[in-house]
């Protein structure tokens, strides 16, 4: 615990940590110091002035360097001119005033100060309701303007500084929590001030305008109505929202959010989600989330959603009854007996995977995981241990990330890496290619595509970045799927668990094995006994084949022909999709936002979602829909509860004993303390009061070493002369169901481009712009040509999830692609 020091606030006397920052200091002992530009996630600037108190210190006895004493008591002198809280830290013996006359006149003066040139038209500004200005002008300021509206700036607006936020430079304050979020938080440059004095403005600095998948945290921390998202501007009264609980499905962060609803005219009166902010955990995402998490959840909303069950007649799909679609695919699945194949992938609850994996397992049929990644298991046996925050990783700590573009793959992963790394801890990226992590990185190591288990296995031998590991405190490693496939990803996180047990950074906190996976459950999956397999297309070929949360039709032609060729599917889905186009069944499952359950991030953190909006149509939750399908095979699964699938799942998987709803509801007080009441300190985050989830604990922590299981690494393939190395990797926006419909990020998914380095490109005549034919083994499609040259040589980047269908590494050609289509 820190050393505490008193001070005396108000005549109140408290302690408080030594050193705290004076606004925090208030806010422990309950006193509120009013605040523009400072926030308690960012370093002090003292621009705004709000925050001007009286600061009395003990006078100190030059020889004796002791207090001086009067009265019994330590004499305070007091500076003769206020000062700004935000800028001081607290010592021994401080006296602050924040309500004397004098702390008040400076306060009014400052809000008059700022009011001078800014629009009093409050009934109409977006910001209304949750404009720090609004509210600390009716504490503090004056109650009417002695200036002129028409000598008060006008400018043109909205101004769009990117496709996603919007700026009324009228509004801002100039208190630049903006920028230095930007600058220290997420580690992005790209917003900065323009002129000075009365003409300054806040202006992008980078290109494309606003840079930043981080953006959307500006509006939240903008104290007045200045910077606005695209989606919401305007869009309703923040009074006049509901709000629910909720997690985001995008990747395996498991960032907290809070879903904001109100009835809406413009859709025939039903309930609709306006806007996605954080909800704060921590120990998860603090108070911030990637724009893809803000912006993406608009997909629930698309006229694509299927809201009736269908059966297929004379070769096209028909609406059907519950009970007559349920019927005909356990009719099918009955009689498959074991050739019953369930697909399912980790975009699902913790609760329809297991009913769906309790299905196959009661049928004798297969449960397969959707999925390129493997290493699963590895993450249960030596998986980060229960107590982890990766808050708390600083000097003397180790992380190591391989095979990974966090920025891409898990975009709060990698803020939080990067603010460890500011905070001292050794960060070691390794990467065939530069990724935006080696800025922040002390070690870098680069190795062949196909060389990622070599790479790691080198760490366990001696040498100062070996060494630098090995002695850290805690270390934790996370492995992704960059490059590599199945059998790829399953060697590494083989090769990162065992380097993990030899130098003794296992079965306890801040310690142990993240997977970087590709959806948001796929831990989940792995926990609840889900597999992916390697030659899917054969597990699939023949088969009755029951396939929830997944579109192999629409990623992979080899997949497709697979399913043309099986006996029976059935698609249970949110939306249309190409898979659903050949099913012989169709099942509309509900949405997150329309639902509850749980989701396992890949800290292994189990969290609760809450429903927020009604269902669409007919549409039910994925495990109620399995329990229709299991009651026509003779089955009984539960189906009418998901907390009820819940209990029956905690007690079937040792993993999740004990846990329940309303353990998985629990909080705990949090810091900086942040909440709606005083959004001038904190912003708009809302505090988090249904849920901070609890971690599972892995197999090392409760019984310590553990056997590694080894996996048999296939040799890493090397090009021809006239070939080169086609290597799958991850994007944050691409053509995946939950992205693909959301209109406002379609300039971010942009088009399948495929990467290359110069003299790449070179050897097979393509520029930068140009359209490819690509060749490779299974791998025929189409695709812009960008040279870069931080790509090594003789490879090309081939995203997934982008129409190409690549799973893992293959050797082939590129071909420029003439005017008549053909390759040349």
């Amino acid at each position: 615990m820190s050393k505490q020091v008193t001070i005396t606030i108000n005549g109140k006397q408290v302690q408080v940590p030594e050193g705290s920052g004076l606004v925090e200091a208030a806010k422990l002992a309950g006193v509120d110091i009013p605040v523009f530009c400072h926030h308690p996630k960012l370093e002090p600037a003292g621009m705004c002035r709000m925050c001007l108190v009286e600061i009395g210190r003990p006078m100190i006895d030059p020889k004796t360097k002791e207090p001086i004493i009067e009265n019994g008591a330590p004499k305070i002198q007091y500076l003769p001119k206020l000062e700004t809280a935000c800028t001081n830290r607290v010592s021994e013996g401080m006296v602050v005033l924040t309500q004397s006359e004098k702390a008040k006149s400076g306060q009014y003066a400052t809000l008059e100060f700022l009011l001078t040139s800014h629009p009093l038209d409050c009934p109409i500004c977006d910001k209304g309701g949750e404009c720090s200005l609004q509210d600390l002008t009716m504490r503090h300021g004056p109650g009417k303007t002695r200036f002129i509206l028409e000598e008060k700036q006008h400018f043109e607006k909205p101004l769009p500084i990117g496709d996603l936020i919007y700026l009324d430079r009228e509004r801002c304050i100039q208190c630049s929590r903006c920028i230095r979020f930007q600058d220290q938080i997420a580690g992005e440059s790209v917003l900065g001030f323009e002129d000075r004095g009365r003409g300054m403005q806040i202006v992008s600095i980078s290109d494309p305008e606003f840079d930043s998948i981080f953006s959307g945290n500006t509006t939240d921390i903008c104290p007045v109505g200045a910077l606005t998202t695209a989606d919401f501007r305007f869009g309703a009264r923040p009074w006049e929202l509901q709000s629910q609980a909720s997690i985001c499905t995008q990747c395996p962060v498991g960032c907290n959010l809070t879903l904001n609803t109100r009835r809406e005219a413009q859709a025939g009166g039903e309930i609709v989600v306006k806007r996605v902010m954080p909800r704060q955990n921590e120990e998860v995402n603090e108070i911030w989330i990637c724009d893809k998490g803000r912006f993406g959840h608009h997909y629930t909303e698309s006229k694509k959603r299927l809201t009736k069950p269908l059966i297929r007649k004379d070769d096209k799909l028909a609406r059907a009854s519950w009970d007559a679609a349920a019927k005909l695919a356990g009719e099918n699945f009955a009689a498959a007996k074991k050739n019953f194949v369930i697909l399912a992938s980790g975009r699902l609850a913790n609760e329809d995977l297991f009913n769906l994996k309790s299905l196959a397992d009661h049928a004798g049929g297969t449960a397969l995981l959707y999925s390129d990644m493997g290493g699963g298991e590895l993450t249960q046996l030596v998986g980060v241990g229960a107590g982890t925050n990766l808050a708390n990783i600083g000097k003397g700590d180790a992380i190591l990330v391989v095979a990974s573009d966090l920025y891409e793959e898990a975009p709060i992963w990698w803020l939080r890496v990067k603010q460890a790394a500011d905070r001292g801890a050794t960060l070691i990226v390794a990467n065939p290619r530069e990724t935006k992590l080696d800025r922040f990185a002390t070690s870098k190591i680069r190795y062949e595509y196909g060389e990622e288990s070599k790479a790691i296995a080198e760490l366990s031998k001696k040498g100062k970045v070996a060494d630098e590991f090995a002695k850290a405190k805690n270390a934790i490693i996370l492995f992704g799927s960059e490059g590599i496939g199945l059998t790829g990803t399953s060697a590494l996180a083989s090769a990162c668990a065992t380097l993990l047990q030899e130098t003794g950074h296992t079965g306890r906190a801040n310690n142990g094995l993240i997977g970087v996976w590709q959806r948001s459950n796929d831990q989940g999956a792995f926990e609840i006994g889900f597999q992916p397999e390697a030659d899917l297309d054969k597990a699939l070929k023949g088969k009755a084949v029951y396939i929830v949360g997944a579109d192999p039709v629409g990623d992979d032609p080899i997949l497709a022909k697979a399913l043309s060729g099986a006996k029976f599917v059935a698609a249970q889905e949110l939306l249309e999709t190409a898979t659903t186009e050949i099913a012989d069944v169709v099942f509309p499952a509900q949405a997150f936002t329309e639902r509850e359950g749980t989701y396992t991030s890949g800290e292994r953190r189990v969290q609760r979602f809450y429903p927020a909006v009604a269902p669409k149509g007919d549409s039910k939750p994925d495990f109620a829909i399995t329990a229709l399908i299991a009651k026509q095979m003779g089955i009984i699964l539960e189906g009418s509860s998901a907390s009820v699938v819940f209990d029956i799942l905690s007690h079937s998987v040792d993993a999740f004993a004990e846990l329940s709803y309303a353990r998985l509801a629990e909080t705990k007080p949090q810091w900086p303390i942040v909440g709606r009441g005083d959004m001038y300190y904190g912003g708009t985050t809302y505090e988090n009061k249904q849920g901070m989830g609890i971690q599972l604990i892995p197999t090392a922590q409760t019984e310590g070493t553990v056997r590694i299981p080894k996996v048999r690494k296939e040799a890493a393939l090397h090009p021809k002369e006239k070939e080169a190395l086609a290597v799958p990797v991850n994007k944050l926006y691409d053509l995946g169901v939950m992205i693909a419909s959301a209109e406002l990020l379609e300039e971010h998914i942009g088009k399948a481009t495929v990467r290359m380095h110069s003299s790449t490109a070179q050897k097979f005549g393509v520029e930068t712009g140009q359209i490819v034919t690509l060749n490779f083994e299974g791998l025929d499609g189409e695709a812009l040509a960008q040279v870069d040259d931080t790509v090594p040589a003789g490879v090309a980047l081939v995203p997934r999830s982008m129409g190409l269908a690549i799973h893992e590494p293959l050797v082939g050609s590129l071909q420029l692609k003439t005017q008549s289509g053909k390759g040349k």
